[in-house]
């Protein structure tokens, strides 16, 4: 048995909005079809503190060899170069 490289996803609630549920899925879809295991999907709001620095933490914790966002937008302002330097990160295309 050959145990498939851990992924999570990210994504914003604010951002998503009523798109939320369809994010999720999307993201679950691609890490199966991409051969990966989906091991959570972490949701912060806006108002979250540090949200780059906890999904660092998390990614870390979760040994995420992947990270999925919906798009760019669930990045934000913040320094995803960071986020870049320790792992994978996957933005889903529009058709998908």
């Amino acid at each position: 048995m050959t145990l498939r490289p851990t992924a999570i996803g990210y994504l914003r609630t604010d951002v998503s909005g009523a798109r939320q549920s369809w994010d999720e899925i999307r993201m679950r879809s691609l890490a199966g079809r991409l051969g990966y295991n989906l091991a959570k999907i972490i949701t912060f709001s806006g108002r979250t503190d540090h949200p780059m620095d906890r999904l660092i933490a998390q990614a870390r914790r979760a040994n995420a060899e992947m990270v999925l966002v919906p798009n760019e937008d669930h990045l934000g302002d913040s320094n995803p170069e960071r986020l870049h330097r320790i792992t994978t990160v996957i933005t889903l295309p529009d058709e998908y």
